[in-house]
């Protein structure tokens, strides 16, 4: 009987290796529990749900809401800062720890300082209102002249030691409304700092709203000034023209995405964020963007939209349009409502991908990379051919995505002569990057040969290429030299005809030989499949199926089968997203529809 192995979580918090948390992506360790993600910790003893709203009647008095003490009504006084640098993109799991830095520093208890609100702004900056409540006290829930005073003045001085977390902050307001509003502030005589303090306060507390604005409005000039040089610099690096495909921009996008709300997001990878659209015109599709201050990808933007504009194929990704604006990078594909293979395979319940329906998606995986290397001119090699870039439409129609790292194929010199290779820098995926290519930096289309045999050992086993360092072409190859092939067959495939099984798997272990000359072209690798798929279309008689959930005793005596173990992908599931289209083209001397 199979141990499931310990769940074991990691918490990195206050490592030193937090402060570049989101540089080296393990912003998820550095935080707290997922308990604390919502917000800080309030105490049981004073649930506000409890609390019967006529029992704070006056109008600037709040609940404390962790006060421990039930129920207990005071009056804060608000604090607008913003943080100018942190370290950090989501600030939701470092909520506690910020609040307790600043109760500290504050010499006030936990419970007396709340972070109403908080909103991020471009730079990135957090901007937040904080509020600060007084001690519980039988005879006051105000904070008196001195108290006031005091957490002025260590807002107004800067008086807080450096994080390398939040960094440092801007004053922004001070919020003294009610029973504060005409508190005067006592300041010692012939200090510049308390008499600027003061006019700051006065202004303050008449006028916080100007304040705000003013703030606000002088951020977004600065921005435009700023995103003005970025555009120009972006505008000049863009190709000049592209084919086929629409320019949006950014308002366009951003109103089709409702703001790039976190609720259309559909994926995330290394480039940016994927995002699920709806035009104008009632088209939905989904919008790539790329991150915000980043310099990765900037080459790969480019190259993708020159080459998606000029290669049309119904197994290809189809480009929509692109946005190039003000420093951003996005590009526009049709929706693709059943996402990614990799996500596919790696969902709980994969039944729908039964033997049949994962031979097409091979086939049509297949046709898309040999357009590329042999009707696209001049010829392509992806470069990164896995199953997270390979796409299924409502119909399950798979078509290949994303030309970031692909290059152009060697193309006749001016005698007819061709070089069998790009000799380049080596860029893919672990578990799908050809050994041949990664020793010796040279590139040619059994590179992507490789990769999609990767893609169909995925689709016999529902395992990934690498997982708790097993790697999937030694694990199969195992299996298959003592006899027991069938015992890393998906068993959630459910019944499928086992010559059809055995000669798709003899293709795969073809194309992933370590030496590039032992492996097919991508011709021949179509051509295979596409006599696989007849013959499973005949197979007919029930008897020639292979059911992988039957029992231990059946499967032995029918075949001297075992059931395959049940590998669970999602331990390893990651999320990428992107789209395709219908667009039809022939690939193969004897050319027909498809």
């Amino acid at each position: 009987m199979a141990i499931k192995p310990q769940v074991i979580f990691i918490r990195l918090q206050g490592n030193p290796i937090c402060t570049r948390a989101n540089e080296q992506d393990i912003v998820r360790f550095c935080g707290q529990e997922e308990k604390e993600l919502d917000e800080p910790p309030r105490n049981s003893s004073s649930s506000l749900d409890e609390c019967k709203p006529q029992s704070c009647p006056k109008k600037f008095y709040e609940y404390v809401p962790n006060s421990p003490t039930p129920c207990f009504c005071a009056a804060p006084m608000g604090v607008g800062i913003r943080l100018r640098s942190p370290s950090i993109w989501d600030f939701r799991p470092y909520v506690g720890q910020f609040q307790k830095y600043m109760a500290d520093n504050l010499l006030v208890e936990p419970y007396q300082l709340d972070l109403g609100s908080f909103i991020w702004q471009e730079g990135p900056r957090l901007l937040m209102l904080l509020k600060v409540f007084p001690q519980y006290n039988n005879n006051s829930n105000e904070l008196n002249t001195s108290e006031l005073q005091r957490v002025m003045n260590t807002f107004a001085t800067f008086a807080f030691p450096s994080n390398d977390i939040f960094g440092p902050y801007d004053l922004l307001n001070f919020t003294l409304l009610g029973p504060y509003k005409d508190v005067i502030i006592v300041t010692q005589s012939g200090s510049g700092m308390n008499k600027r303090l003061l006019v700051g306060i006065v202004l303050g507390s008449i006028s916080c709203g100007m304040t705000v604005l003013g703030a606000i409005a002088y951020l977004i000039s600065r921005n435009n000034e700023e995103d003005k040089v970025v555009k120009r610099k972006y505008t000049q690096k863009a190709p000049s023209h592209f084919d086929s495909v629409k320019g949006f921009s950014f308002v366009e996008l951003e109103i089709a995405t409702d703001n790039f709300n976190m609720t259309s997001q559909v994926g995330q990878g290394g480039y940016g964020k994927v995002y699920k659209g709806i035009l104008a015109d009632g088209t939905v599709v989904a919008v790539k963007r790329a991150q915000q201050a980043s310099l990765q990808g900037e080459r790969e933007f480019f190259t993708e939209i020159e080459l998606l504009s000029r290669v049309h194929h119904r197994n290809l990704v189809s480009l929509v349009g692109f946005c190039e604006e003000d420093g951003e990078q996005m590009l526009v594909y049709e929706f693709m409502a059943n996402g990614s293979l990799y996500s596919l395979l790696s969902a709980r319940f994969r039944s729908s991908l039964t033997f049949a329906r994962r031979m097409q998606i091979a086939l049509d995986s297949a046709k898309g990379i040999l357009y590329l290397h042999t009707e696209a001119d001049p010829p392509i090699i992806h470069r990164d051919i896995k199953s997270n870039n390979i796409l299924l439409d409502s119909k399950f129609t798979a078509k290949v995505s994303d030309f970031g790292i692909s290059k152009l194929a060697p193309v006749p010199d001016g005698k007819g002569e061709t070089r069998g290779h790009v000799s380049t820098v080596v860029k893919g995926t672990p578990g799908y990057l050809d050994p041949d290519y990664f020793l010796t930096h040279k590139l040619t289309d059994k590179s992507d040969v490789y990769s999609i045999g990767i893609v169909f050992l995925e689709l016999l086993t529902g395992m990934p290429p690498i997982s708790h360092g097993r790697n999937i072409v030694r694990e199969v190859n195992t299996a298959c030299q003592s006899g027991n092939m069938e015992t890393m067959i998906d068993r959630d495939m459910g019944s499928y005809n086992f010559e059809c099984v055995k000669k798709f798997m003899q293709l795969a272990l073809k194309c992933c030989q370590e030496e590039a000359k032992g492996r097919p072209t991508m011709l021949e690798v179509v051509r295979e499949l596409e006599n696989l798929c007849s013959m499973l279309s005949q197979s007919k008689t029930s008897h020639s199926d292979f059911n992988a959930s039957s029992s231990t005793s059946s499967a032995s005596v029918g075949l001297g089968l075992t059931p395959s173990p049940n590998y669970d992908r999602n331990m390893y599931m990651t999320t990428d997203y992107a789209a395709g289209s219908n667009l039809v083209s022939g690939v193969f001397p004897d050319i027909r529809p498809r």
